[in-house]
Parts: C-alpha cells; sequence; structure tokens
C-alpha cells in the first residue's frame, strides 16, 4: 500500500480552532517539506467557524480535512477515534501528528491500535532520517535524564504526539492557498459509552502554567517550602501562574502541575522569570518558547543566564521583598 502526506489533528472548542493546531501545522511543514508531500489538516466537530479553517491554510496546512457531526461537537474517546481511523484508511497518510493535550494522549494510542501502527507520544523533536524517509521522533525518557530516538520503519502511518507550546506557529500568511475538503460521517461509527456532563476545571491544575502569559518560577535556590510564597506573591501581582524547576517539585515545594521542564510542561509565556533556578537541560528546554526570560541566581555561572534575556546576580532573598513592594506600588 502507498503511503503519503503528513496529517496533523488539530482541535477545536466551541467551533473556535486552537493555538496548538497551528503549531503543530509548524511542525507538519517541515516534516512535509522534508518529504515533498501535502500538510494535511484534519479537523472534527459541529459547526466548525470556517475563518479558522481559512486560517489552517494561511498558517501551513495544504489542504484540511473537515468532519462535523453534532456528535463530534465535544471530545469524546471513541466517536473521535473511530472517525479520523476511517480518513487513515481512506487517505492513508504516512505520518500523523497529534498535540499531547488532554484529546491527543487519550484519541492517539486508541487510533493507533485500530490502524495497527506505534506511536510515540510526548515528542520534543520530530525529524525525517535522511536514509529512509523514516520519521524520527525524540522524546524525553528515564524520568528526563535522556532523551530516546524511536523510529518506526515497518508499520504505516508513523503516529506521534508533541509537547504543546514546544514551538511557535508560523506567521499567517493570507497568500497561500488550498483546499478545505468536507466529509461526510457515518453515524454508525459515532456511538459512544461516554457522554459529556459537564466541565470542571482541577484545582489541584490551578497552575496552568502552558495557557499563562506571565510565569514565575521557582528553584532549590528558594531553600525551603515556606519561600515559595514569594514566588505565588509576586505571580499574583502579575496575574501570571507558579512555576517551578523538578527539584523544588522532588522537594514537595510545589505540587508536579507546577512542574517545567522535559519531565513536567513546556511553556511558552510571554514573560517566564526564574528564580533560584541554576538551569539545568531539561529545564531550558521546558522553556526555549517564552518571548523574554529574566533570571534571579546568584552564581553568575548559572546556565540559566545563557538563555536569559535579562539576569540579575544577586541574592534573591534581596530581590524578591524589593520587586514585590514595587509590584504593589504599580498596582
Amino acid at each position: 500500500m502507498f503511503y503519503k502526506d503528513v496529517w496533523i489533528l488539530g482541535e477545536q472548542e466551541d467551533g473556535k480552532i486552537k493555538v496548538v493546531s497551528y503549531e503543530l501545522l509548524k511542525r507538519g511543514r517541515f516534516l512535509a517539506d522534508k518529504r515533498s508531500v501535502k500538510l494535511v489538516a484534519v479537523i472534527l466537530g459541529k459547526s466548525i467557524d470556517k475563518e479558522g479553517l481559512q486560517e489552517l491554510i494561511y498558517r501551513g496546512a495544504d489542504k484540511v480535512i473537515v468532519a462535523e457531526d453534532p456528535l463530534l461537537e465535544y471530545f469524546l474517546p471513541e466517536p473521535y477515534a473511530n472517525t479520523v481511523a476511517t480518513l487513515i484508511r481512506k487517505y492513508n497518510p504516512e505520518i500523523v501528528l497529534a498535540s499531547a493535550t488532554t484529546t491527543g494522549r487519550t484519541v492517539m494510542p486508541a487510533i493507533a491500535i485500530k490502524c495497527t501502527t506505534g506511536l510515540t507520544a510526548d515528542c520534543t523533536d520530530l525529524d525525517i532520517e535522511d536514509e529512509t524517509g523514516n520519521l524520527i521522533q525524540t522524546r524525553p525518557a528515564i524520568g528526563g535524564n535522556i532523551l530516546a530516538t524511536i523510529k518506526t520503519p515497518k508499520y504505516r502511518p508513523q503516529m506521534a504526539t508533541v509537547r504543546p507550546h514546544s514551538n511557535k506557529p508560523l506567521n499567517s500568511d493570507n497568500s497561500r492557498t488550498g483546499d478545505i475538503v468536507y466529509e461526510k460521517v457515518d453515524k454508525s461509527i459515532l456511538k459512544s459509552r461516554v457522554k459529556k456532563l459537564e466541565f470542571k476545571v482541577n484545582q489541584e491544575e490551578d497552575a496552568n502554567i502552558q495557557d499563562a502569559d506571565v510565569v514565575i518560577s521557582g528553584g532549590k535556590g528558594m531553600k525551603k517550602e515556606e519561600n515559595f510564597q514569594m514566588i505565588h506573591d509576586i505571580a499574583a501581582l502579575l496575574d501570571g501562574a507558579v512555576g517551578a524547576s523538578r527539584e523544588a517539585v522532588d522537594l514537595k515545594w510545589a505540587s508536579y502541575p507546577h512542574q517545567v521542564g522535559l519531565s513536567g510542561k513546556t511553556v511558552g509565556p510571554k514573560l517566564y522569570v526564574a528564580v533560584g533556578i541554576s538551569g539545568s537541560v531539561q529545564h531550558l528546554a521546558g522553556i526555549k518558547t517564552a518571548e523574554n526570560i529574566v533570571a534571579i541566581n546568584n552564581d553568575p555561572e548559572a546556565q540559566i543566564f545563557q538563555v536569559a534575556d535579562y539576569g540579575i546576580v544577586a541574592d534573591l532573598f534581596e530581590v524578591l521583598p524589593v520587586l514585590t513592594k514595587k509590584l504593589e506600588a504599580l498596582k
């Protein structure tokens, strides 16, 4: 069987295309160009915004496949997996990507099983092997201490989920053209044993650091749990979220939803402030798409200063109280 084209599984909410879809297009565009094939965005939902579908073209897609039905309005694993698997069998893409969101992490394993292929989860990097054309999938392993390179040489499509916010979307180019194709969905594949009742925010995940414009993170340099309150205070004054290094989470100064890095979450805020964080490779990989990075550390040789836009070499316990007072005055 002949396989071609790179697919990304986009996401929508209330008919509006989510930003993670545009992020995936950048990954997919790079792979499609290396394979000299088309990049296709697949979107499932109900009454999806037509301007949003066109924006997928402007952001890099050559084609958009749309499956609409009232039963696809909300994400449910069975209808979504059945619909995407059916489309894969019809078109035979060679690569299928999704974001490692709740949707992607839930539906992609089911699709892989239905299509009898492999899946690499939570990738941080993707490339094409020159000699074979195989997808090279890189992901953290052993608690984020090493990076594993994985290939799927014998099965198609090659499937992977990619960490959200691990790269910025391509700029919108309204000179790009492409096709938007609506696929009719067979009602028989939309049956679900699960119903959506309501959506509740998990208070334990109050960090929601991946969607925040401002993230203030504390590391081992905070010295003890009580001192982390200073991080919370500054985050509140900046309407930001609280992040933490892996060391701080391991010491139970912050819970896992706050962890930034390869073994935690990848963030891309407008402002990232690293307080008492030395800057391990794993942590730096989690903040590489941040627009502005400010580092506060008393070690001038700390790795975090290599990526920081602004660095303050000082005792954080002298800097934070002054910063807090200044911000309170501005408020």
